[in-house]
Order: structure tokens, then C-alpha cells, then sequence
């Protein structure tokens, strides 16, 4: 099978690219990233695709196991890993002195000569755009936001996309974007001005007209609502798909799922877990009584269970852990257990919040908010004890509700756990990376490089790779059916 290559910019993690490559339609043949923790991580997933699935060495597990060090793995491969360096750069895309244009147009120019049929994947870093960051902003930040660089990295995703002309492109941002200004004017319908000015004709993924009668861009066309597409997370993103004007194909839309995932589905047969006490002894006996005091206030009577077999997880757990969602496209028999999966410790005082605010959520179906909170719990905040009209931030403590789809999962899961509590009220805990992975659809194999704080950073930063095949599956219609005109070189592809 012929594979179309695909050029992955700002690529975080990988979820974009994993999900592409899951469809074996496609080789990520370069993919950039400008952190040096996630490019890690980048690297050694573009080495495990130098094998069939079914073959990837025994040593990569016992590396995921801790039992050798990334240097003995890739010691081990040399030429796999020659491979994958050649395929996950580290650069700074957008900064000359850094990584001059020169050697970006270098690094894909390589891999796609002669080809026409390839396709341009990523999304600018989205921080300036989003709606908390915006929400936060005072007057005096205003003259700061406009200047913000993260503004105009995007202008790098077009002039890569000018020079080198990709059949197709899909870039991702955050939703904020449709409703951001710069200069008192959008953003929004001056990047798809932009983009289709390039050569391209845009279109959202929902379905729905991308321009009104009259031509202005419809911004909630290009929309995509996560939990209608089988993702156990409610991650509402913006997709633009480009689809060059010599190619006479219209793309279908995403097929919506008939029901919604359940995220404690998803999380739910990973080993069970407690946190430690933060800045207190390792006895259990604290932790036990913080939980104790927030059922007590929540009236939930479960009985107190046993101290968990994995107590606050580790780097690597042993076992069989499945997951009742999708299992052929988590599960990885070989693996023998699961990675990135410990609890980080929390305040006692938080224990007591989390188990009160799970038990809430379990009983009533929705996660309460700071007003539905027990005195005895309240945070010891100016703006809590005297609120004025309204206090701000009143959902800090958002639970994963079962039955429904998780909330959004963000970079900010690196900073505290208090937006991302564990529906199980026994565990009164926040989300560990793996199962943040697992809303986000990364396989149990996936592994994330870094202090677990660049873990979490990189789990929230991603494109759900599960969103992402069935995205790169739209893109492949669009190759495969389409018909160019284009003439292409007769230099041999990479």
C-alpha cells in the first residue's frame, strides 16, 4: 500500500500524527515541535513506528517498565533511530535565529519531492487565543495580548503552506478563536481570507456551509464537538480543512456517533489509586480521614475500602488493565501492564473536597459548584468567605461526572488537580497522566516523556488521535478520489 506523507507542525505529543499514521494511509515524514520534552516524546513514538506494531522489540516495553534506559533502547536499533530522528525535529518554527525557514523548507522539501498528494497537519500554539487566558486579561494586558507572537505563528503555517502547496491541510486551534480580535478586528475570518488566498478551498467537518450567501466566513461551521465522534471528552476544538482549488472533491463530514462515551468507561479498569498528603507524613491514616470527613458532608455511606494494591501508583503497574471503550485501539496485550499512572499528592484539605465533590456528582449527575459546598470546605479565600455579587471561578472543583463525557482536558491539568477530580469518590483524587491519556484517546503503549508536570502538559496540549483518524480518513477520500491537475516531478519520493 502506497502511504501519503504528512508534514506535522507545532506537534506537541503527537495526537494529530498518531491518529493519521493509525490509519496506514499515511507516514508522518516530518514532524516539528519547539518543546524539547515533548519532541522526547515525539521521537520515541516515530521510533516504534520504524516496526509493525506487532513487532515492536521487547526492549521498548522494558523501557516503558523502567527496566533500561532510553540510551540502551536506543542503542540497541541504531538505524530505527537514525529513522526517527530524521523524522521528529526539534525547532521553533516562526523564529529565524532559531530555526531559519531555510532549514524548515529543507526538512520537508526532502520528504516530499515529487510528490503532489501529501498533506499539511497541525495547529499554531492556541494560548493567546484561548477564553480563559482572554477572561483573565485586564486593560493594561490588552497592548500585551496584540503583541503577543502566538498571534501570528499561524503566518508560518501559511507560508509553509504557500511554498510547498499540499494537496490538503487541517489545522486546529482552540474554540476562542472564533470570537478573538486583534486590532479591534477578527481573527478568525482573516486567517480563512488568508488560507483560501493561498490556493484553497475551506470547509468545517460538521457538515455545514463554511459562507453565508455573501461570502463571510460562518465560524461555527468549523466547530467540532468531540463527544459526537466517540471521544469520552467533551473537547470542543476548531478544524479547518484546506483542500486545494485544483482538486474537484467535496469532503464528507465527520460521522456523528449514536451515543455519547461514558469518561468513567474510559478510565474505569486502570488500577485504583490513592494520593499522598502533601506536605505530610506517607500515613495512610490522614488521607483516610480527609476522605472520611468529605462523605461524612456529602452523606455517602460506602463502606471504607482496603488500602489499593498499587496504593499511589507508580511509574510503571503490572497487570491487565483493559478499557471497555474502543479496547482494540487502547489495549496493547504486550505491554503487560500501564505507564504514566501515579497520583500526585494533595493538600488534606483537598482529599476532603475532592471526596464530597465526587459523592455530589455521583448522587445528583453534575458536579457542584463552590456554592453547593459544605461550610467546612469552603477554601480559605478572600473572594469565597466575601463574594460580592458573584464569586468567580465558582466550578474550581469540577468532577468527572459518570455517564457522561469528561470535561475539556487542558494544559492547565499540569497546574492542580481540582478541575479534573476522579469520579470514584473512594479514590478522592485528581486524574493521573494515563488516564488523562485515555480521554484523550492516546494508546496504553504511548508513552509520555518528562517530569510527570510535562506529562500532564502534553496530554492537555493534544489533539485527541482517536478525532484524528477519523479526520485523516476524510483527508484520505480526498487523495484518493480527487483528481489533479497539477503536473507532478519526476523526482523519486523520499
Amino acid at each position: 500500500m502506497i502511504k501519503h506523507s504528512a508534514i506535522d507542525l507545532f506537534a506537541g505529543p503527537g495526537g494529530l500524527g498518531e491518529g493519521f499514521e493509525s490509519t496506514e494511509k499515511f507516514r508522518i515524514a516530518v514532524s516539528i515541535e519547539c518543546d524539547p520534552v515533548a519532541h522526547r516524546t515525539l521521537e520515541l513514538r516515530a521510533f516504534t513506528r520504524q516496526f509493525p506494531a506487532e513487532q515492536i522489540p521487547v526492549a521498548y516495553y522494558d523501557y516503558l517498565k523502567g527496566r533500561i534506559d532510553r540510551e540502551v533502547l536506543f542503542k540497541r536499533y541504531p538505524n530505527e533511530v537514525e529513522a526517527a530522528l530524521q523524522i521528529a525535529r526539534l525547532g521553533r518554527l516562526g523564529d529565524e535565529k532559531q530555526t531559519p525557514a531555510t532549514l524548515v523548507d529543507g526538512w520537508i522539501s526532502e520528504c516530499i519531492t515529487g510528490q503532489s498528494k501529501w498533506v499539511l497537519i497541525g495547529g499554531p500554539p492556541c494560548q493567546a487565543y484561548s477564553l480563559v487566558g482572554r477572561a483573565r486579561r485586564t486593560r493594561e494586558d490588552r497592548e500585551t495580548f496584540e503583541k503577543d507572537e502566538k498571534h501570528g505563528l499561524y503566518k508560518e503555517y501559511l507560508r509553509i503552506l504557500k511554498k510547498h502547496q499540499p494537496a490538503v491541510f487541517v489545522m486546529e486551534n482552540v474554540k476562542g478563536i472564533l470570537s478573538a480580535k486583534l486590532g479591534g478586528q477578527p481573527i478568525f475570518g482573516r486567517i480563512c481570507e488568508d488560507l483560501s488566498s493561498a490556493g484553497y478551498n475551506l470547509y468545517g467537518l460538521t457538515g455545514l456551509p463554511a459562507q453565508d450567501s455573501v461570502g463571510n466566513w460562518l465560524p461555527e461551521s468549523f466547530l467540532v464537538y468531540s463527544e459526537n465522534y466517540g471521544i469520552p471528552q467533551a473537547r470542543h476544538r476548531v478544524f479547518i480543512l484546506g483542500v486545494r482549488n485544483d482538486i474537484p472533491f467535496q469532503p464528507r463530514a465527520l460521522r456523528n456517533s449514536q451515543t455519547q462515551i461514558d469518561c468513567f468507561d474510559a478510565i474505569r479498569g486502570l488500577p485504583k489509586l490513592w494520593s499522598s498528603v502533601s506536605r505530610r507524613s506517607k500515613d495512610k491514616q490522614d488521607w483516610i480521614k480527609s476522605r472520611r470527613m468529605g462523605l461524612a458532608l456529602a452523606e455517602c455511606n460506602r463502606a471504607e475500602t482496603s488500602k489499593p494494591k498499587n496504593e499511589s501508583g507508580a511509574h510503571f503497574i503490572e497487570g491487565s488493565f483493559e478499557c471497555k471503550v474502543e479496547p482494540n485501539w487502547f489495549h496493547d496485550a504486550r505491554i503487560g501492564g500501564v505507564c504514566n499512572h501515579e497520583a500526585r499528592s494533595h493538600m488534606a484539605e483537598d482529599i476532603s473536597r475532592y471526596a464530597f465533590a465526587a459523592a455530589f456528582a455521583e448522587n445528583e449527575g453534575f458536579s457542584p459548584s463552590i456554592h453547593e459546598f459544605p461550610k467546612q470546605l469552603l477554601p480559605n479565600h478572600e473572594n469565597v468567605i466575601n463574594p460580592g455579587e458573584s464569586i468567580p471561578f465558582a466550578d474550581r472543583f469540577r468532577v468527572q461526572v459518570k455517564g457522561k463525557p469528561s470535561s475539556t482536558i487542558t494544559s492547565h491539568i499540569s497546574k492542580d488537580g481540582h478541575y479534573y477530580i476522579h469520579p470514584d469518590p473512594m479514590q478522592a483524587r485528581s486524574l493521573t497522566v494515563r488516564e488523562a491519556a485515555r480521554l484523550q484517546t492516546f494508546p496504553d503503549n504511548y508513552f509520555f516523556e518528562g517530569p510527570r508536570t510535562e506529562q500532564y502538559k502534553q496530554v492537555g496540549n493534544a489533539v485527541p488521535p482517536l478525532l484524528a483518524k477519523q479526520i485523516a480518513e476524510i483527508v484520505a477520500e480526498i487523495l484518493e478520489n480527487g483528481n489533479e491537475t497539477v503536473p507532478v516531478s519526476s523526482t523519486a519520493p523520499c
